[in-house]
């Protein structure tokens, strides 16, 4: 047999579907569970930016918080005429799951039946003539209701391999039933590409006028390859969810997927790439779930260059650019600081802040960067100017000075913080009470900077990270996000102590904005006065 990729694809640069299934799949992971807004936020998001084929959005008869939630997406979608691309898995019930659906104003049901024989035999007791029997039944029950319906076929993946004879004589005794899309679960997670690619031609030959749908999981790290795999085989859609949630290990990633059909495959979809980024964010914001840095396409660190080699290379000729572009996905590259900067590095960063430099002393910047690197610490582009600011001795970023620092906190009553601060060339004191240390702080700093016409700016993210390993004396990163009127700025602190981490990182972005401050009092100083 020839290799997959060898493998004539089935009618190539065809539209393929997406179906998410982050509101119902997706839930079933570990410590997730989406309340009826958020699930309401998550539908409208998928179908209107990200413009996913179809949502399967909850399962019957799970509670009445669920009931609600598919209602009011439901209720959306009926205005925009996307009802028939909301989904709900039901089962066979004697219909029970029917009522439910029709009841919560649905029009879709993904009805699960048993994909193999040995689930058939064991969790139901049934025969296949039986339980074809029920399923027909539910299926005409669900028509006669005004509901779709679309198949699952549970633990296909192992019901192919162990007794295929099963699985075609299921699908015929169902292929008049008024079925949309059989779905084909690798419900465990065992396939490879190979088998995949292999099963699903088999699949797609033998019943020609089906539509096949391929769900995939992610128990071995291989759904994005086996939903390539089924798209080279001609499957008329995809599941996925948004930053691999499901059961144990997750199913194929939205992202991956939507990006690898296009690009792979050249397989055309529906998906709008510059929201793939914005869903992600929503959706770790409301599962609690963070991503790693270096997830593909959503992760922080997936468009940046860490090699000085790499950043020399685009610099020269863009050598290391590859289709995976970040402007795609409404994101931009980066190049990082830290002990394997070179000098190409540091001069695109110096391009993105608009710093210009000699190069004697771009050489001794690049130097201190590479010490700070070596000693593990986290370099950022806003690092970048006290770092030149401390190789030249400058004074341009030292705008601010904390002389004194005291903050109590008490059981059941108000933090306070005492501060003696130098701000430009005068020393200021003052005292800030709030909820917690840094709150307290940042009342009593408000203060202080009102007396430069300035305000603090809105804070956006708050982030405190420790390293493993559970030492109680173990240092405390704290990075910040502030809206300021020229973007977002990200500062981050570090100290043994969570409350002065959070005031060192404070403490980076008043210097910045009191250098922007007086580098815009300075150009309208030179500006010519009006006749």
């Amino acid at each position: 047999m020839f290799p997959i990729e060898n493998q004539p694809m089935t009618e190539p640069n065809r539209y393929v579907e997406v179906l998410d299934t982050t509101l119902r799949d997706g839930e079933q992971t570990q410590g997730v569970s989406f309340s009826p807004d958020e699930k309401v936020n998550l539908a409208k998001a998928l179908l209107e930016l990200v413009r996913v084929d179809r949502i399967e959005v909850a399962s019957a008869r799970v509670s009445s918080g669920e009931a609600q939630a598919v209602e009011r997406i439901i209720d959306w979608a009926e205005e925009r005429d996307l009802a028939g691309r909301v989904e709900v898995l039901g089962f066979v019930d004697g219909g029970r799951s029917v009522d439910w659906i029709r009841g919560a104003g649905g029009r879709v049901i993904n009805l699960l039946a048993k994909g193999s024989e040995k689930h058939c035999r064991c969790q139901l007791g049934k025969t296949l003539e039986q339980h074809a029997r029920d399923v027909r039944d539910t299926i005409a029950r669900a028509r006669d209701h005004g509901l779709a319906v679309n198949l699952y076929l549970e633990d296909w993946s192992n019901g192919y391999r162990d007794q295929p004879g099963y699985v075609y004589d299921l699908v015929e005794r169902l292929a008049d039933a008024g079925v949309g899309h059989f779905m084909l679960p690798d419900t465990l997670g065992i396939m490879t590409p190979e088998r995949v690619f292999d099963a699903i031609t088999d699949m797609v030959r033998r019943f020609p006028a089906a539509r096949f749908d391929f769900h995939p999981h992610n128990d071995y790290g291989l759904a994005t390859a086996n939903v390539i795999a089924a798209a080279r085989a001609g499957v008329a859609a995809v599941h996925c969810t948004v930053n691999c949630l499901g059961e144990r290990a997750g199913n194929a990633s939205l992202a991956e997927v939507a990006v690898n059909l296009r690009d792979q495959l050249d397989l055309h979809t529906g998906i709008d790439e510059t929201h793939l980024v914005r869903i992600s964010e929503l959706v770790e914001y409301f599962s609690g779930k963070r991503i790693a840095d270096n997830a593909p396409i959503v992760g922080a660190d997936v468009f940046t260059q860490t090699a000085g080699i790499h950043a020399d290379g685009d610099r020269k000729a863009s050598l290391y650019h590859t289709r995976l572009s970040p402007e795609r996905f409404a994101r931009r590259r980066k190049y990082a600081l830290g002990k394997l900067a070179g000098k190409a590095s540091l001069a695109k960063n110096l391009e993105r802040l608009d710093i210009q430099l000699s190069e004697e002393n771009q050489a001794k910047v690049l130097k201190r960067i590479v010490e700070l690197g070596d000693s593990k610490k986290t370099i950022t582009i806003e690092d970048l100017p006290f770092i030149i600011a401390e190789v030249l001795e400058s004074k341009d970023y030292d705008h601010a000075e904390l002389l004194a620092c005291s903050v109590s906190s008490a059981l059941d009553l108000e933090s306070t913080a005492s501060i003696k601060l130098r701000l430009i060339n005068e020393v200021y004191t003052a005292v800030g009470s709030g909820n917690g240390g840094f709150d307290a702080f940042n009342n009593a700093l408000a203060k202080v900077v009102r007396k430069q016409g300035l305000t603090v700016p809105e804070l956006l993210d708050y982030e405190v990270r420790i390293p493993k390993g559970g030492r109680t004396d173990a240092l405390t990163e704290c990075s910040i996000t502030w809206a300021t009127d020229q973007g977002e700025l990200r500062t981050r602190g570090v100290h043994a102590n969570q409350v002065f981490a959070a005031i060192g990182a404070t403490l980076r972005m008043l210097n910045i904005i009191l250098h922007r401050a007086l580098a815009d009092r300075a150009e309208a100083a030179r500006a010519p006065t009006a006749a």
